[in-house]
């Protein structure tokens, strides 16, 4: 069976990604799929990596419970908006405390790349923007979209990893907005 974990990084409660993710769940309840929607704004935890990697920062509960459930998810979609080009510092901070050595990747002695500690799974970018999607390619060169696919989820074993990205939300109207949420919840039920 498939167990799915979603993580909303919106930090704002009545935003967009809170329904997107809201859709993404139902979709994937109606497959039969095992799923968790965690909001990162209800979780308990120091964003900061107060001193990087020299000293290792205690784990809070939350961000303990948060590694158990990626180390058991087969599939893990992350739902963010596109702030400055990547994403919100909530979900910067989660992940610079979560996505540690020996959590999510192992250096090597003997190797410059270190090993991938989350292979096996897969998975999924719901990104909202309102930069037009070809822009964001062609001008911006989609830093957030590389920094969290190829950066942190490839880096540490997550292949494939799909991105959806909805763009123009700031104009968007209803109707517009309830195609998105149908598609993503076709995302869901899908299991993609």
């Amino acid at each position: 069976m498939e167990k799915l974990l979603i993580i909303n990084g919106h930090p704002d409660k009545k935003s967009f990604c809170f329904a997107l993710a809201e859709s993404y769940k139902k979709g994937a309840d109606s497959s039969g799929a095992e799923c968790k929607l965690v909001h990162l704004i209800d979780l308990q935890f120091n964003p900061i990596l107060t001193y990087g990697y020299r000293v290792v920062s205690e784990l809070e509960p939350d961000l303990l419970q948060m590694q158990q459930d990626i180390q058991e998810a087969t599939h893990l979609v992350m739902v963010y908006p596109n702030w400055w080009g990547t994403y919100p510092a909530l979900l910067k901070g989660f992940i610079e405390r979560v996505f540690l050595p020996n959590f999510a990747f192992k250096y090597l002695e003997k190797s410059p790349l270190p090993a991938k500690l989350l292979k096996g799974k897969t998975a999924r970018l719901i990104v909202t923007m309102d930069t037009p999607k070809w822009y964001y390619w062609l001008i911006n060169r989609s830093p957030g979209h590389n920094s969290m696919k190829i950066g942190i989820l490839e880096f540490s074993g997550f292949k494939p990893v799909k991105i959806s990205s909805f763009a123009g939300i700031r104009n968007s109207n209803d109707a517009k907005r309830k195609k998105w949420l149908e598609e993503v919840e076709e995302l869901g039920k899908e299991l993609k």
